[in-house]
């Protein structure tokens, strides 16, 4: 089968119930998205699927169809970062790091849908996505810098 990932097509021959966290790492070396619980609990694995914001541990190879797939590869370049990324840059947000991914792309994808969140929908829509080091005040305040950013561009 055929899957759009970051905007390159790629070729698969694995089982439809293949989840979508399995194919990008192990099929396409895709690394940036992690693996936490394997039952949507913690977020380390969050990719977006046309935008939207799903764990990729739940979510089949066979229910992806024409949808394109964006990891945290995709979401922006060394050169050129997405708001969230610069934002968790200047404000310092990993620690160990493993988590930074999905809560990049959650974030990311929350922004999209509502570009000014408050204090306690930030709280509510990321509270899917665990940090084990705690850095829950940084994720926070640079979520509110990059939506800060993205209403001035």
């Amino acid at each position: 089968m055929q899957i759009i990932v970051n905007g390159t097509a790629h070729e698969v021959d694995v089982e439809d119930d293949m989840p979508l966290l399995w194919v990008l790492r192990d099929e396409l070396g895709i690394t940036g998205v992690k693996y936490g619980c394997g039952i949507a609990q913690c977020g380390a694995c969050t990719v977006h699927l046309d935008g939207q914001a799903v764990r990729s541990c739940q979510v089949d190879i066979s229910d992806v169809g024409n949808q394109e797939v964006t990891t945290i590869e995709g979401l922006g370049t060394p050169e050129a970062l997405h708001a969230v990324q610069a934002a968790w840059i200047k404000h310092q947000v990993a620690q160990c790091g493993y988590c930074q991914s999905g809560q990049i792309m959650q974030a990311a994808s929350m922004l999209d849908l509502n570009p000014e969140p408050t204090d306690e929908e930030i709280d509510v829509i990321m509270s899917g996505n665990l940090c084990r080091c705690g850095t829950y005040p940084r994720i926070r305040e640079a979520i509110r810098s990059a939506a800060a950013t993205l209403r001035e561009a």
